[in-house]
């Protein structure tokens, strides 16, 4: 799955998740946009977890958006 195509063909709209760091307990303010560039800058094993579930939600219909949000709340806990 090429993620540049997917990501352009779905156009997702942009939303601000809310998230608090599992680290430090601040709150961080992530929009969809950052994500979906964090998604795109993955590599190897990684990349293809997300790939696989990204699949698995377009197969099903289900909400990537959910999906989102719980990779802000893994990003946040970088910061």
């Amino acid at each position: 799955m090429n993620l540049n195509t997917f990501f352009a063909e779905k156009d997702f709209e942009i939303r601000t998740y809310e998230v608090t760091s599992p680290v430090t307990g601040d709150s961080h303010i992530i929009t969809t946009d950052v994500v979906i560039d964090r998604i795109l800058s993955t590599q190897g094993q990684e990349r293809q977890q997300v790939t696989a579930v990204l699949q698995q939600l377009d197969l099903r219909n289900g909400d990537f958006h959910h999906f989102f949000n719980h990779l802000a709340t893994a990003l946040a806990a970088n910061y």
